[in-house]
């Protein structure tokens, strides 16, 4: 292990990590500053350094974790080590959960909040919570009871994160005293900025972070922690609308619903109502640079995971005519036309994401319901679900010297947006004529919105192949 050199420059917030031995910490900053990197790299060397050190890695889900988290744990902190069999993987097992395992017998567990049982069963040094936004103070309470295992001189539970509005709990939790708020800028990053020139990959990084707009501009070009003037949906809440995965049942209705898309993201939403007429979103498709062909294959490969689960009462789709005609060929279903109504179509899902009588909303959206995260638009910046597009959805502002709010969206990074709109209108509108809630038919029963318009297929002169980009 002497012969084993591990070379990371520390910089900015990243040197001033290593130093902190607060109880917490909260890495904040513009995307793009190397705040996981640095973080994931202090609890490596810890462990390299102090036998039999235990800490604990993880995100709000597990599937985000593997996705992006232990990429870079592997790739760009610890390859080194696990090539020369420093450290070796265990993958798990019903007893114990998946680590990555020192030769000094320290270890660093890893795993999703939303599978936390057995993660939670044990003591930790250190705790590190990656895309801590997506947290609640309630987890954050409970990963700090954690904190106990007394083979450092300090416990040390520390966070990094993308920017927020001021109201969420990490920016309270901060200016509370309760942890301490590290500031990181693009400086920080060696791969973006060296010796006092940005790097190529910098320039181009940062001209993509430039072509962002409203709060989200704010928050990972320059790291404020901002709320976005003018939101449309005001009353929507992480801490109410994001809900962990749960076994639906498999009488609930359920919609598909989709937004066409190639540059920008073609968006396939997944929907269950329950008997109380609350909407969830359990899967979606969110994802750019792909041929409507190659997401049917995905939707239907989706699908066929799920075998039990009820079809579809309807396929409700953007009004394309020449994508509608790819998919419903390559999905071997019918589709019908959303009704892409504006202004109503906004008001009826703010009356979903109000609380009712009964203490709930009407619209939830699962956290992990994404299947496959497109990580060139979290690279660049931008929302890779439809959840990352409720806090930057905004009012159009006018033009001229007076400006004000316009009565339409902007319309930038809103894909998810309309989907979601396409189906609450056509259920909550009075009178639209597209689709209703229905009587339950036995499972595996087309609806009588597939029936009706799957006879009319047979009438067309044949559906385009090709998937068109846009």
């Amino acid at each position: 292990m002497a012969d084993d050199v591990v070379r990371y420059e520390l910089r900015g917030a990243a040197l001033k990590l290593f130093h902190c031995r607060d109880n917490e910490v909260l890495m904040s900053g513009a995307a793009g500053t190397g705040k996981s990197v640095a973080a994931l790299a202090k609890v490596h060397l810890t462990c390299l350094h102090v036998p039999k050190t235990r800490a604990l890695i993880v995100r709000k889900t597990h599937s985000s974790l593997t996705a992006s988290t232990l990429v870079t744990f592997r790739q760009k902190v610890a390859a080194e080590a696990l090539a020369h069999g420093v450290v070796h993987f265990y993958g798990g097992s019903a007893q114990e959960p998946a680590s990555f395992r020192y030769a000094n017998g320290s270890v660093i567990v890893v795993g999703g909040l939303d599978r936390a049982t057995r993660l939670l069963s044990t003591e930790y040094d250190l705790v590190f919570v990656d895309e801590a936004v997506e947290t609640t103070p309630e987890d954050l309470d409970t990963l700090v009871t954690r904190l106990r295992n007394g083979r450092l001189s300090y416990q040390q539970l520390i966070m990094a994160t993308n920017p927020g509005p001021p109201s969420h709990h990490l920016k309270l939790r901060a200016d509370a005293g309760r942890c301490r708020m590290l500031y990181s800028s693009h400086e920080d990053n060696p791969r973006l900025y060296q010796n006092g020139e940005w790097t190529d990959y910098g320039r181009d990084y940062l001209a993509r972070l430039d072509s962002l707009t409203g709060p989200r501009y704010e928050r990972m070009r320059w790291g404020k922690w901002v709320a976005a003037e003018g939101l449309i949906y005001e009353d929507w809440n992480e801490a109410v609308h994001l809900v962990d995965r749960f076994d639906v049942p498999h009488d609930w209705p359920r919609w598909w619903v989709v937004d066409f898309g190639y540059t920008n993201p073609f968006v396939w939403q997944d929907w269950r109502q329950d008997p109380d007429g609350r909407l969830y979103l359990v899967r979606e498709v969110y994802h750019t640079r792909r041929l409507v062909e190659d997401h049917a294959r995905q939707i239907k490969a989706v699908a066929a995971e799920h075998p039990d689960e009820p079809a579809p009462q309807a396929v409700i789709c953007d009004h394309d005519a020449e994508d509608r005609a790819t998919l419903e060929k390559h999905l071997g279903m019918a589709t019908v036309p959303a009704k892409k109504t504006v202004s109503d179509g906004i008001q009826a899902v703010q009356s979903r994401l109000k609380t009712a009588g009964d203490g709930q909303p009407r619209l939830y959206v699962m956290r992990d319901a994404v299947v496959e995260r497109d990580q060139a638009l979290a690279d660049a910046g931008k929302p890779a679900s439809t959840a990352e597009e409720f806090t930057s959805y905004v009012w159009a502002v006018k033009p001229g010297a007076h400006g004000g709010l316009k009565e339409q969206p902007l319309k930038v990074n809103d894909h998810g947006m309309d989907t979601t709109r396409y189906l609450v209108a056509g259920l909550d509108l009075v009178g639209t004529g597209t689709i209703h809630t229905p009587a339950r038919p036995p499972r595996g029963t087309p609806s009588p919105a597939v029936s009706r318009y799957a006879r009319t297929l047979g009438n067309r002169t044949g559906p385009a192949t090709g998937g068109r980009r846009r």
